[in-house]
Order: C-alpha cells, then sequence, then structure tokens
C-alpha cells in the first residue's frame, strides 16, 4: 500500500471533487463518484470505436432474434459491459451497461479468455482458480475448445436459466476487442439454439470485417 501524509490525500480529494469526480454522499459522509462520470460516460458512448462500429449490427441483431445482446470487453482481469441493447421481451440477467464481472464463469467470459494471448488467460485462470489444478486442467481445455469453435455457449452460468452465446471480436491482425453476447432464457431457445448461434456469429464477423 502506497503510504501519503493526510493533508497530500485531502488536498487530492479536494481536486477530484473540485472536478465533479468525487463528491459527498449526503447522509454517510463516504465519497462516491461525482457528476462528471455521466459525462465521461457519455462521451465514450459517443466516441467509442468498438462501440460506434458495432451499434448497427447489435440493434439488428436483437431485431431478427428477439433476444438482448451486450458488448463487453476485458479490463483489468474482469470484463465490462459498455453497451447492452434489449429486447422487448422480459430477461432477469445480471449484465448491465457499465457494471464489471468476473473473468470465469458464463459465455461472455470465457469468449474473451478464450482469445487472449495465452500468458495473459493463464495468469488470470490462475489467480481466480488458486490451489485448484484440476479445475484449472478443466477451465484450460474447456478454451483451447472454445478457441477452436469460435464461439462459446453457456447456461446458468451467471444467471439462473439464462442461456447465452458469446463470440469475440477481433481485429485483422488477431487483437481482441471484445465480444459480444446474445442472452436469452433458456426456456425460450428451445430448438432455436443453432439459429441464435449462427445469428451471433455472423454478426460478429461483420464487426470483425470492419477492423
Amino acid at each position: 500500500m502506497v503510504q501519503q501524509p493526510v493533508s497530500t490525500v485531502y488536498r487530492h480529494l479536494a481536486s477530484l471533487k473540485k472536478w465533479g469526480l468525487l463528491q459527498e454522499h449526503m447522509n454517510s459522509g463516504t465519497f462516491e463518484p461525482g457528476p462528471t462520470g455521466v459525462q465521461l460516460a457519455w462521451g465514450f458512448d459517443q466516441n467509442s470505436n468498438l462501440i460506434s462500429q458495432s451499434r448497427e449490427e447489435i440493434i439488428s441483431l436483437v431485431q431478427r432474434s428477439g433476444e438482448s445482446v451486450g458488448l463487453l470487453v476485458p479490463i483489468n482481469g474482469q470484463m465490462v459491459c459498455i453497451a447492452m441493447e434489449e429486447s422487448d421481451q422480459p430477461l432477469r440477467c445480471s449484465f448491465t451497461k457499465g457494471r464489471a464481472h468476473p473473468l470465469l464463469k458464463g459465455a461472455s467470459a470465457k469468449s474473451l479468455l478464450a482469445f487472449m494471448p495465452r500468458k495473459l488467460q493463464q495468469k488470470l485462470v490462475a489467480d481466480q482458480l488458486v490451489d485448484k489444478p484440476e479445475e484449472v486442467a478443466a477451465l484450460e481445455a474447456q478454451l483451447d475448445e472454445i478457441r477452436r469453435r469460435g464461439y462459446c455457449i453457456s447456461e446458468s452460468e451467471v444467471d439462473l436459466g439464462v442461456w447465452g452465446v458469446s463470440v469475440p471480436i477481433m481485429t485483422s491482425n488477431g487483437r481482441l476487442e471484445g465480444t459480444i453476447t446474445l442472452m436469452a432464457p433458456a426456456l425460450r431457445v428451445g430448438n432455436r439454439e443453432q439459429e441464435l448461434v449462427r445469428m451471433t456469429v455472423e454478426a460478429a464477423q461483420r464487426i470483425c470485417n470492419r477492423f
């Protein structure tokens, strides 16, 4: 832990408050994100190349499938949903825009892990499955299969009763940008699974062709 004088800490806090990045909670006196965060989020939405190149395909996929679709990216050992287009049909899902999730379970996490550089993938898996060599080996084998297949399917790994298919977004030189995930209640998927997989894979490929 970095040790700093209290006066220095207060000076930093004052600067963050001045610029609206931080504010005091009116009841507890603790600090929370300030309103400038909303401006930053809006600016990110408007200027993110990944979002702008993906938006049209995501909206089209939602309209054709009737299901919700999210765009997720890996950040500092986690994944964050940076865009979510919801369908008109109900879905209880923990993925919401701006929320971070562990890179371990579910189609989104595994599709991102599978296409990361091998050393980074191994480190993230080992960090999350400490002293669990059998689980590490099983997950790494699963990631190899996902990489070979090109997409990941999961059911009830993150949210009970939710089925998902995730396809990575890769640049022409092989760099991982993120993943798009189509999510639906498992009961609603039924015999549409292969159709939903195909539509998601095709949408992801069209996005990849823009990079």
